[in-house]
């Protein structure tokens, strides 16, 4: 099953890239940017994405948007330090599949991942 990475901090991408421990996940791609972000998901079409909200370029809800006009099935964990109800809120109602508050753990993250992997 392959997985997109999107967040602007290289410290956060890093975090995120090891709690992808699973043999049946492949990472096909880390951006930090939207635009970037897009790019990777054409190439890919991966089945499941974490992004970040704040990014350069163009920010997460616009990408979310775009990716889900080129794949209507593809699972999005929206992952933000926006921490407020109404950015999660927005974040679901614009598609995304789930929300995680930043700072989170690694298991915050596999638990997430392997819960939507499972209704792929």
């Amino acid at each position: 099953m392959k997985i997109l990475i999107v967040d602007d901090s290289s410290i956060i991408r890093k975090i995120i890239k090891r709690s992808i421990v699973e043999d049946k996940f492949e990472l096909v791609g880390i951006a930090g940017n939207g635009l970037k972000a897009l790019e990777l998901f054409k190439e890919h079409l991966p089945s499941i994405v974490t992004l970040d909200i704040t990014m350069p370029e163009m920010d997460g809800l616009t990408v979310l948007e775009e990716m889900l006009k080129i794949k209507a099935d593809v699972k999005v964990i929206v992952i933000s330090a926006l921490t407020d109800k109404a950015t999660g809120i927005k974040a679901i109602k614009n598609g995304a599949k789930s929300f995680i508050p930043k700072p989170f753990s690694t298991e915050d993250v596999q638990n997430k991942i392997i819960k939507l992997a499972e209704t792929v």
